[in-house]
């Protein structure tokens, strides 16, 4: 296997944990917080899925509020205007994973470069990012908009090479969900699987480069 010569993170339960939207969800429909943030997040990769393969293109901010609407009427709960647009808003203030600031700083100061490779909106991602205080950190800050396709559509993959003028197989790419991690493996990047649930690997006939169960494991690679 190669040395990466460079990474490229997922962000959304990668560098950002999409669950801690349970606690504002649980101050606004008490006791039903955390079913409300799995069922949304089941219902948004979904969506993302569906649009993508029928060729029907909407911004990841458009689901995200489509997938809450889904998770709340799921629930039989009554929601205000208000109150969605709050949760949806969320996304911009999601929670780093504890480790996400000393990976990067390391990788800095190791000088590789990291970046994004994400579903999320550009705005969506320069929010999130500003917001977690990692601006400094992560360039380029790439969103699969450009090809308005979601991975693991190919052309989404193909983002990273071009964008740091690297072969896929000199990327590292480093993701917690295993569709993800299987997708970019198939286009041909080196992969980190953070596995950090435990979950079997995708029963698919294919392994990322390596699977760890932290952020850190990327520094292993460097």
């Amino acid at each position: 296997m190669l040395r990466p010569r460079a990474v490229l993170f997922d962000a959304y339960g990668t560098l950002f944990d999409v669950y801690s939207v349970a606690q504002l969800a649980e101050e606004l429909y008490p006791g039903h917080g955390e079913k409300i943030s799995l069922l949304w997040r089941d219902k948004l990769i979904d969506y993302t899925r569906i649009v993508s393969m029928s060729g029907r293109w909407r911004p990841f901010r458009e689901l995200v509020r489509a997938g809450l609407r889904f998770a709340v009427q799921r629930l039989g709960l009554a929601q205000s205007d208000a109150s969605e647009e709050r949760l949806v808003r969320q996304h911009d203030r999601l929670t780093a994973f504890p480790e996400v600031l000393p990976t990067l700083e390391e990788l800095k100061s190791r000088g590789v470069r990291a970046g994004v490779l994400s579903n999320g909106d550009p705005q969506m991602l320069s929010d999130v990012v500003a917001n977690a205080g990692l601006c400094d950190l992560l360039d380029p800050l790439l969103s699969v908009s450009q090809v308005r396709r979601y991975k693991t559509d190919p052309a989404c993959y193909s983002l990273g090479p071009a964008a740091l003028g690297l072969a896929a197989s000199e990327i590292l790419f480093v993701s917690s969900n295993g569709w993800d991690a299987i997708g970019a493996t198939w286009y041909g990047y080196t992969t980190l699987w953070v596995n950090r649930a435990g979950l079997p690997l995708e029963a698919l006939d294919t392994e990322p480069s390596r699977t760890a169960r932290s952020l850190r494991d990327t520094l292993t690679f460097f």
